[in-house]
């Protein structure tokens, strides 16, 4: 028997029995698409995460006052019994200047922090507000770029930039804020001294707009600088966060370690890369375990090929007979059932292959819509590689699977095999 007989004595015998041929190429299929789909999507986050990172800057390190708790990572705390520290440090211009001196420090940005009721014209809308230096937002955000006609003026208490996503909201027909107009911005607040409930009310013009970074420190706020925000945020010059800028990303570290000797676990410290190992960790962690259904499909599938093809050396015993009294080698019997696994597992692998894919912008679209609206941020990303390997891991496992069916075939005798029937 040559190589091209046995290849038609295998896939006629897999479409004579259709119907257990193709549960058992739907085993494998599930596996591989599983593992397609899962591979698509993890990259297409880790794509899109690794994006969003590129657009902060590495070498920044944000510092709150929020106390750490001991042993905790950076940012910040929580205290005992799950209850938030209350502040041990006040970052005011005395600590802006500490830290500015400190070795590798480059810059400091201090900024206050607040949410608004915007009112333009007729409609009002609640948005975040970031008060600091407009001067500064390409230091936080190299990637940042403004619509046409915008302008940067950090000396005018009466200016504000804003995020496009807040002057022309997804969903409205026309802006909410446009440039050159003017918005009132008004801060609810309780005041100390009599504890009743108060407003602050400023009217700003928008000078700038800010196109989407992926920096979700700017793209969805509004910038006003430091005079005004602190006498609308009612901040008595206590500022709510320090952006801390290292010379370069290879002192962040050691800035990071400085300013813990200073302030220990009183103060909170967040690093881009901090951040980005946590996200990597917990997208790894969901990955592996869908990765481990996907594999374990995939041996579902590969026990679903030895139960077939035991049947079918059951069911074929005088067949396998016949062709060993005519001269049939044990080797080209095993090869004729080989194949036969082979054949499975290539049908199976490709067709899910092709399942995968779809079933990944599916999950995708799922995952986005129930996240984020309907907004999504990311798509699967398939990379030639990574669908090579499920391919041939898929075929790998259903040709083991068809090795025991295929020796016990290929070792019966055939006086015993012609006289079993």
């Amino acid at each position: 028997m040559n190589i091209k007989e046995i290849f038609i004595l295998s896939f006629e015998s897999i479409w004579d029995r259709k119907v257990r041929s193709i549960l058992t190429i739907l085993m494998v299929m599930v596996g591989s698409a599983l593992l397609v789909a899962v591979n698509g999507i993890s990259a297409g986050f880790r794509e899109s995460f690794n994006k969003q990172f590129n657009n902060l800057a590495p070498n920044i390190l944000f510092i709150s006052n929020s106390q750490q708790a001991q042993g905790g990572g950076g940012g910040g705390g929580i205290g005992g019994a799950g209850l938030p520290a209350a502040p041990k440090i006040t970052l005011n211009a005395a600590v802006v200047n500490r830290i500015h001196s400190l070795p590798y420090v480059g810059d400091v940005i201090p900024n206050y922090r607040g949410s608004a009721t915007v009112q333009s014209q007729s409609e009002s809308k609640t948005d975040a507000i970031l008060s600091m230096n407009p001067e500064k937002l390409l230091v936080i955000a190299p990637t940042l770029e403004f619509v046409e006609g915008s302008t940067i003026q950090p000396n005018n208490p009466a200016s504000m930039i804003v995020a496009q996503d807040v002057a022309m909201p997804a969903g409205d027909a026309n802006p909410f804020l446009v440039i050159g107009r003017s918005a009132k911005i008004t801060y609810s607040f309780v005041d100390p001294v009599s504890g009743q409930q108060k407003e602050e009310s400023k009217n700003f013009i928008v000078s700038g707009i800010m196109k989407p970074t992926g920096n979700p420190t700017i793209d969805s706020g509004i910038v006003i600088n430091l005079q005004a925000g602190n006498s609308l945020l009612q901040k008595s010059d206590k500022f709510d966060s320090l952006f801390v800028i290292a010379q370069t990303t290879d002192f962040v570290d050691i800035v990071e370690q400085e300013i813990r000797n200073l302030y220990g676990n009183n103060i909170g410290i967040t690093t881009v890369k901090a951040i980005l190992k946590t996200i990597q960790q917990f997208t790894g962690g969901i990955s592996a375990f869908l990765s481990s259904i996907g594999i374990v499909s995939l041996i579902v599938g590969a026990v679903g090929v030895i139960t077939t093809l035991y049947t079918a050396v059951i069911e074929r015993t005088r067949e396998i007979g016949t062709l060993k009294a005519i001269g049939a080698q044990n080797r080209n019997i095993l090869s004729l059932f080989l194949v036969e696994a082979l054949l499975i597992g290539i049908f199976g692998a490709t067709i899910g292959l092709m399942v995968g894919v779809g079933f990944g912008y599916v999950l995708n679209a799922v995952i986005s819509s129930s996240n984020s609206g309907g907004d999504s941020s990311s798509s699967p990303i398939y990379l030639m590689s990574g669908m090579i390997m499920v391919w041939l891991l898929s075929i790998g496992l259903s040709v083991l699977a068809g090795a025991l069916p295929a020796l016990k075939a290929s070792r019966l005798l055939p006086i015993e095999a012609l006289r079993s029937q």
